[in-house]
This record gives C-alpha cells, sequence and structure tokens, in this order.
C-alpha cells in the first residue's frame, strides 16, 4: 500500500483523537528513512545487475534505472530529497543513491530531510482532515451523487474517446 495512504489515514486518525500526532509523525519519519536505507544498501552492494534483475517485479526497468540515474545526477542530494514528492521515484530513491555509490552519510541526511518534509506534508493534510471529519464526511456524503455522476460521465468519455481513436487507426 502506498505510504501516503498509511501516513494520511493514521493522521486523520490523529486529528480525530486517536493516537498522537507526534507519534505518527515519528513513526513515519522512521519508517521512511529505514526503507530509503535498505534500498540504498541493496543498490550499494548489489549494483545495477542485481537492480535490474530484481527491479522487474517492481516496475524498475533498465531504461527507468537510466532516467533516474540521469535525474539524480544532474540533481544530486536535492534528488534525493525531492524524490520523495515525484511518481515513482520514492520507490527507487534509495536504490539509485547507491548504484551511483552516492556518499552514505551525505544520502542520509538528504533522505532524512526528504522523509520529513513529506511526512510533514501528509501528516499535516491528514491532521487537518481529521479535526474537521465530520464536517468533511457531511460534505463528501451531500456531493457524493453528483461526484459519481461526473466519474461515470468521465469514464464514458474515456471509453468514447479509446473506441474513436481505435475505428480511426483502423481506416488509415
Amino acid at each position: 500500500m502506498p505510504g501516503e495512504t498509511i501516513l494520511i489515514a493514521a493522521a486523520v486518525y490523529a486529528g480525530a483523537g486517536r493516537p498522537s500526532i507526534v507519534a505518527v509523525g515519528v513513526i513515519a519519519t522512521l519508517a521512511a528513512i529505514v526503507g530509503d536505507n535498505i534500498g540504498y544498501l541493496a543498490g550499494f552492494f548489489g549494483g545495477r545487475a542485481l537492480v535490474l534483475r530484481l527491479g522487474r517485479y517492481v516496475g524498475l526497468t533498465s531504461r527507468r534505472l537510466e532516467r533516474a540515474e540521469g535525474f539524480f545526477a544532474r540533481y544530486g542530494g536535492a534528488a534525493v530529497t525531492g524524490a520523495r514528492f515525484l511518481e515513482g521515484l520514492p520507490q527507487a530513491n534509495g536504490i539509485v543513491a547507491g548504484t551511483m555509490r552516492m556518499p552514505w552519510p551525505r544520502f542520509l541526511a538528504f533522505n532524512t530531510l526528504g522523509a520529513a518534509l513529506w511526512v510533514g506534508v501528509w501528516a499535516s493534510a491528514g491532521y487537518l482532515a481529521g479535526g474537521h471529519i465530520t464536517a468533511i464526511y457531511d460534505t463528501v456524503s451531500r456531493y457524493s451523487l453528483y461526484l459519481l455522476i461526473a466519474l461515470l460521465v468521465a469514464t464514458a468519455a474515456l471509453i468514447i474517446r479509446a473506441v474513436v481513436r481505435h475505428y480511426r487507426r483502423d481506416e488509415r
């Protein structure tokens, strides 16, 4: 399950008065740091060969690894920090830094900063929502039929678009 989902759910509960938001933040930050350090070790000691062999199980292809390495080479430590907020890079963050032989203390510093920022953003959003969960639930309940209709219309439009494109390709 994506980390954002678990973190937001825990923060919503904290906002509703269940666990402490500080505990949620500390645990989430430590989990993010440890997870990326495991990836760093796999990339550092296993190298590209191991990453490419096992990467196929998580969608990390040779092309994606090259793109990520280019991104990390271009932006250095800022890439480690910012990777948390870019789709697909949080899972590869430590692995790519390890394969590129980024010095571990440098990786740890930028990874810790990124984890703290990432947890801060998502935990704050969840905590604020948890404090207003009744109002949010009432609003969602009130407009859920309209949202369902909008989703059905959007889905129908996408299906029609795909069918039209298919027939146009066949005509060519």
